[in-house]
């Protein structure tokens, strides 16, 4: 459930505006990286996106859930996976101009396969990609999923070792 409102704003300069502003629970969503180096993305219809888009696993916080969980729990529903290993990759404010929502992503490895359960309102059909074929499509703008063009992007550097400066 998200709150859409009027709130009025102080801004630092001193003027108050008053701003239309949506509140969203946040969510979690999981770039889940087999041994092969292959990633998980779901094909989705999205109706508010236009149609069918690629997408990792990922649903929104349920009211006081952590956000591992969460993303644990949509890995399981929508692509029928557990993962033994989690690494965070950070947090991203989806559209920060008008709404605070606040999508934790992770690194998913080790990964098992469950039944999949996912909801009524899910048509989506899972696949897996070579990880350096998914970052193509993000370039490529074939991916068009922020979460997800960020979670891959972050997964991809975390995978590749440390950074020049990290050494």
């Amino acid at each position: 459930m998200v709150d859409l409102g009027l709130e009025a704003v102080a801004l630092p300069d001193g003027r108050t505006l008053e701003l239309e502003v949506v509140r969203h629970p946040g969510g979690a969503a999981a770039a889940a990286v087999d041994a092969a180096g292959r990633v998980c993305l779901l094909r989705q219809y999205r109706h508010a996106g236009g149609g069918w888009l690629w997408e990792l696993p990922a649903g929104k916080l349920d009211p006081g859930e952590d956000p591992l969980l969460t993303a644990q729990r949509e890995l399981q529903e929508e692509a029928g996976l557990r993962a033994a290993c989690w690494t965070p990759l950070g947090s991203i404010l989806t559209t920060p101009g008008f709404c605070d929502e606040r999508i934790h992503l992770y690194l998913a490895r080790e990964l098992e396969a469950v039944p999949a359960t996912p909801g009524e309102h899910e048509l989506l059909e899972v696949h897996w990609v070579e990880l350096a074929k998914a970052l193509e499509w993000a370039r490529g703008n074939r991916i068009e999923d922020a979460k997800t063009l960020v979670a891959l992007f972050r997964a991809a550097a975390l995978l590749s070792g440390p950074r020049e400066d990290e050494r």
